[in-house]
């Protein structure tokens, strides 16, 4: 007999024995089981574990099986049916239109939440624990907690040190940049949403890259803005395209992502550069670089161009910085830099939201990057995500020719992927779950109708190219039942 069909037996006896027993009572030792009904101990095991996840048995190691006491009658379900109404009551903006209140975060959920064991994590945000570097952040931290006044309360600024480190990495040595221009956040997500909320007034649109970051459009949305989407191809944005969109919406914000733009990898041309600035200076508006993907440059990317920040002089531009992307998850320390009258507005809401970054993170975000440790990661990070996207590219090719990304950039952490004509995205994501690998869908990377079904995958979190190999056949074998 078959080892499952052995489990599901036995269960079903057990299930009708347990009957027997008061609760709490302990049923018969396993050896005495395994004697009674002929099985081996391992189906005895698992047999108790069904009646386990039942509910019906308690397994105490070194002590038994029991019978589960009985449990309290679930209590009444509590009417909220009232909060329908209160929550989908829409506020008016300035221009007397209603403002949506709703959040939709299923986006941001997908690279967040963690994929049951066993299934491959192609939707992932962040890097492999074997690719953050724990030591070196074990090290700073400890050296942080020896700092003088390492608990005590920070300048809501953020600490002088850090701000100078950010101010050098985001302007140069000598650059536009400095240490009053740059407000420590907690993150790059916190520093995209005090930036939406510190320039729009709710109901406003904001221009933003199409396809873009869902955690971004999540942010606008949940403070009340309009996304309106802008295209982008393996230039960036399109900045005749761009210009349009402020002189039709009145927009006075655009979100971008100038250096391997997510999900798309694209990189802003030289000779777009200075269209874009310049399409914003005439809308008398903002353009917030998103700089993710700053220390996710692969080992054969080259020089990568400054930030847009670099080259602003006058203030159109709203700089946003993190180290969670290159460290973990957990070190949610980032900076926004900019000029003039905006920064006073940035500093106070963040002031409001959150008063400060705990002290303790940001003094070991200063000695992680001071330490030699820091450049030794950032060299180790930049091969091994090279290795990845190769390993990713050829299994793609070999696996899914169909699938095969067009442009696989040197940067960042993830291949777009465009489906086949009338492969649907759900249909496709569904079933590659059922054989093992999580993969993010496109759909919520658009702000609008999306032209065509699309795939993200991701390499960073995966545990290596022997995982990624896997990963990829059970993608095809999903793509085939999902087509098939």
């Amino acid at each position: 007999m078959h080892e499952r069909s052995s489990v599901d037996g036995l269960a079903g006896v057990l299930r009708e024995e347990v009957n027997h027993y008061s609760p709490g009572e302990k049923l018969p030792s396993s050896r005495a089981l395994v004697d009674r009904y002929r099985v081996s101990p391992v189906t005895v095991t698992r047999a108790l574990g069904v009646l386990a996840a039942e509910g019906l048995v308690v397994t105490r190691p070194g002590a038994g099986a029991f019978r589960a006491r009985l449990r309290d009658p679930a209590p009444e379900p509590r009417d909220t049916s009232w909060q329908e109404l209160s929550l989908s009551a829409e506020s008016a903006a300035a221009s007397g239109e209603p403002v949506p209140r709703t959040v939709d975060a299923s986006g941001v959920l997908a690279t967040l939440a963690a994929p049951p064991p066993g299934v491959i994590e192609f939707n992932g945000g962040y890097l492999h624990p074997a690719l953050q570097p724990e030591r070196a952040l074990a090290a700073a931290l400890a050296r942080a907690g020896r700092r003088p006044g390492a608990w005590g309360r920070p300048p809501v600024e953020g600490l002088t040190e850090l701000r100078e480190w950010f101010a050098r990495e985001i302007g140069g040595p000598s650059g536009p940049v400095g240490a009053s221009d740059v407000l420590v956040t907690a993150g790059g997500q916190s520093a995209l949403t005090t930036a939406l909320r510190a320039l729009a007034p709710p109901g406003a649109a904001v221009l933003v890259e199409s396809p873009t970051y869902p955690g971004m459009l999540a942010v606008a949305r949940a403070s009340g803005l309009r996304p309106v989407p802008v295209p982008v191809d393996t230039e960036g944005v399109r900045p005749e395209l761009l210009a349009a969109a402020f002189r039709a919406t009145g927009a006075r914000v655009f979100v971008c992502q100038p250096l391997f733009q997510n999900p798309t990898g694209a990189v802003l041309s030289p000779r777009r550069r200075e269209a874009v600035l310049r399409a914003a200076r005439e809308a008398g508006g903002f353009v917030v670089e998103d700089d993710f993907a700053r220390y996710l440059a692969h080992e054969d990317a080259g020089a990568l161009p400054p930030p847009l920040a670099a080259d602003d002089s006058d203030g159109v531009v709203v700089h946003v910085r993190s180290l969670t992307k290159v460290t973990s998850a957990s070190l949610r320390v980032g900076a926004l830099a900019a000029h003039g009258p905006v920064l006073s507005r940035l500093r106070a809401i963040q002031v409001v939201d959150s008063f400060f970054v705990p002290r303790p993170l940001q003094e070991a975000a200063v000695e992680l990057v001071g330490a030699p440790a820091w450049g030794r990661h950032l060299r180790t990070v930049a091969a091994e995500l090279r290795t990845r996207r190769e390993a990713m590219a050829a299994e793609l090719r070999r696996e899914l020719p169909g699938l095969a990304a067009g442009h696989v950039p040197s940067g960042g952490y993830h291949v777009w992927l465009r489906l086949p004509d009338g492969a649907g995205e759900d249909t496709v994501v569904t079933a590659a779950l059922r054989v093992g690998v999580a993969v993010a869908p496109g759909r919520p990377y658009f702000a609008a109708e999306p032209p065509a079904a699309h795939l993200r995958l991701s390499f960073a979190g995966v545990a290596g190219t022997g995982e990624i190999a896997e990963g990829v056949r059970r993608l095809r074998t999903a793509c085939a039942e999902a087509t098939g």
